[in-house]
């Protein structure tokens, strides 16, 4: 099974966060950055350590951060089916 597939079954969602940061040389100019990947709400873990990850290692302070958060499977969705469809 994917990986992808395994974190959905275990209730990850899909978490796009628009990150917004001022360039480390001219802190007037921001610039816009966005980020993906599969996370648990309400804690949000991997964005968490993303965004520490930044504060800590990179040099564009951030501005803001806006999130949004998406379930793909829910447990009401997902059903173990046995078959297949095949075609020619």
């Amino acid at each position: 099974m994917h990986k992808e597939m395994e974190k959905q079954l275990r209730g990850y969602g899909l978490t796009t966060a628009q990150i917004i940061y001022r360039m480390p040389d001219h802190q007037a100019i921001l610039q816009t950055y966005i980020w993906q990947d599969y996370d648990l709400a309400p804690d949000f873990p991997e964005m968490r350590g993303f965004l520490k990850f930044w504060q800590e290692k990179l040099d564009g302070p951030l501005h803001s951060v806006r999130y949004i958060h998406r379930r793909l499977i829910s447990a009401t969705e997902w059903r173990a089916l046995k078959g297949e469809f095949i075609i020619n």
